[in-house]
């Protein structure tokens, strides 16, 4: 006879009854689950079928390009105003249609539409206001049937040719030039995406004229000769190459084409006018962050409505003659860029402008018969072995270099014809960017933190701050609310005797700094970098606009003048 105990214990017979109970138990509760997820998915699939009559087309003129998953509206242009979803339901189901612009980490919602349907052909329309941004939106559709739930759209798709989501390209004006720079002279090809009778085209000196527009979506600029009137009526539902030229005589410098329709809407096209003759004008170059523009591009070429961008998930090709897709300006110009032209403008510099090809196919040597300082203003992040080697050649034969922002060549790229293909990181790659910055990124917040620079080599560098009341221990940045967004840093591989100038102290963490260093070579080159990726937003603000003055001289100061 086996009498229960009070220990806990469990008789072999009542413990494999009990196993066999719990094992049953759960075989069923796992079943259930089965069987319950099956259904779920057998709704899913239901709803994928359901919606499998996805199609976009406007209400009027159909432009080059539109297909059954592609439409193209132009806001306020009777004709081409609407873009209709249309799909088709066996069952009555409830459709969320929403024009989504995409972006990294913020789409935004332009429109949503939210219906209960019934069985049947349907068709959800979305008109645009003019003034709406420019670009591809997704039309994400959500259907729900009872539990079951199923969103196309949500993602980028593998390919532009597996995309199941219907996109909606709002056509403003969009140009491009079909090479970065030319000649003063050239005869320079401009395609152009308009839906309007007539173009009126200006040529813009940026850095120069009026100050900026609030607008991060607008290039200001001195205009140069009289605006053109160009008829456009025979062009408007498809994009066109037009043969526009640069006045024989304008200075190098950074321009822009300005395009506008009779209703207002408007488009640029920068590019970079380089000099005939290396080194006739200037002993100074100034290196536009040319592939870096394209990188952070979401312009949609390919109509999946998600940018042509490593930005936007996956590993395009990025073609470097696409239009921008914010009106044409190439991302953050406004805060990155321009005011170092405002600053060439306003201290009488006339330095020569290059792109970064046009570095690429000078070489090392050219480059430094040609100038003695070579200044990169903006963010250039991509950079070919081609250019690398030869910013490493100016600088091994003395020249004197300068970056104003932060994360500079540290991508490898590859450029084939006209698109570039991302390789790898430099200090990956046996080539650690310190090596010739004098400092590497280090990290990256989007901004979200800004700190200001300690400048603690101030008395190693005098002439750096001269003129600016600051000194050993004074801060640079509390006028402008300070620096960051990416951060570099001295590492191991920085030149021997580089001086650490200013500090950003642990503004990611502990020891994670933003360091401004100097360092000289016994070749004679000198080389200054900022360290923070928007150093060149103070610029215009004193006492940095003294202290840029003063890095302007001392990298200059014993350069002769070209003669003539």
């Amino acid at each position: 006879m086996c009498l229960p105990r009070d220990d806990g214990y469990v008789s072999p017979v009542q413990g494999g009854l009990t196993r066999r109970r719990l094992l049953a138990t759960g075989v069923a509760a796992v079943a259930a689950t089965t069987n319950a997820a099956t259904a779920l998915a057998g709704r899913v699939d239901a709803l994928v079928a359901a919606i499998s009559g996805l199609t976009v087309r406007n209400a009027g003129r159909p432009y080059a390009g539109d297909r059954t998953l592609f439409a193209t509206v132009s806001p306020g242009v009777p004709g081409r105003a609407t873009a209709r979803v249309g799909l088709t339901l066996p069952r009555p189901a409830v459709v969320t249609v929403q024009a989504v612009r995409t972006a990294p980490r913020s789409s935004k919602v332009a429109w949503s539409t939210r219906r209960r349907l019934a069985a049947g052909r349907h068709e959800l329309a979305w008109t645009p206001a003019p003034g709406t941004p420019v670009g591809s939106y997704v039309m994400r559709v959500t259907i729900e049937r009872g539990s079951a739930k199923k969103v196309l759209g949500g993602r980028r798709p593998a390919s532009p040719e597996q995309s199941r989501a219907p996109v909606t390209r709002v056509l403003g004006v969009e140009a491009s030039f079909r090479e970065r720079s030319y000649v003063a002279g050239d005869a320079m090809a401009l395609r152009v995406f308009a839906d309007a009778s007539r173009l009126r085209l200006t040529f813009l000196r940026t850095g120069h004229g009026p100050d900026p527009s609030l607008r991060s979506d607008e290039i200001t600029g001195e205009p140069m000769g009289e605006p053109v009137l160009i008829g456009w009526a025979g062009k408007r539902s498809a994009p066109a190459t037009i043969s526009v030229q640069a006045g024989a005589t304008w200075p190098s410098g950074l321009y822009a084409a300005r395009l506008e329709t009779g209703d207002g809407r408007v488009g640029f096209a920068p590019f970079v006018l380089r000099p005939a003759a290396l080194g006739t004008s200037s002993r100074v170059a100034v290196v536009m962050p040319t592939n870096t523009w394209q990188a952070y591009n979401f312009y949609d070429a390919d109509g999946d409505g998600w940018g042509d961008t490593w930005y936007a998930g996956g590993a395009p090709a990025v073609a470097l003659d696409r239009p921008y897709r914010d009106r044409g300006v190439p991302p953050r110009f406004r805060r990155y860029d321009f005011p170092f032209l405002r600053w060439l403008q306003k201290r009488g510099h006339d330095p020569e402008f290059l792109s970064e090809e046009d570095v690429e196919t000078i070489g090392g040597d050219a480059l430094r018969r040609a100038y003695d300082l070579v200044v990169f203003p903006g963010h250039t992040e991509y950079v070919t072995e081609r250019e690398y080697d030869a910013v490493e050649r100016f600088r091994d034969l003395g020249g004197r270099l300068v970056f104003l922002s932060a994360n500079n060549f540290f991508w490898k790229v590859e450029r084939r014809g006209r698109e570039l293909r991302r390789v790898g990181l430099w200090r990956e790659l046996g080539r650690p960017e310190a090596r010739l910055l004098g400092v590497q990124y280090r990290a990256n917040d989007d901004g979200s933190r800004q700190g200001v620079y300690y400048l603690v080599g101030a008395d190693r560098v005098p002439w750096l701050f001269e003129g600016t009341g600051l000194g050993a221990e004074s801060t640079l940045g509390d006028q402008v609310g300070g620096y960051g967004i990416e951060v570099d840093g001295i590492t191991e591989d920085s030149p021997e005797g580089t001086i650490l100038v200013g500090l950003v102290p642990s503004l990611f963490g502990p020891g994670l700094h933003g360091e401004m260093a100097y360092y000289e070579t016994d070749a004679g080159a000198r080389v200054f970098s900022a360290g923070t990726l928007d150093f060149c937003s103070s610029l215009l603000v004193a006492p940095v606009t003294r202290m840029l003055d003063n890095l302007w001289w001392h990298m200059t100061s014993d350069v002769p003048t070209p003669a003539g």
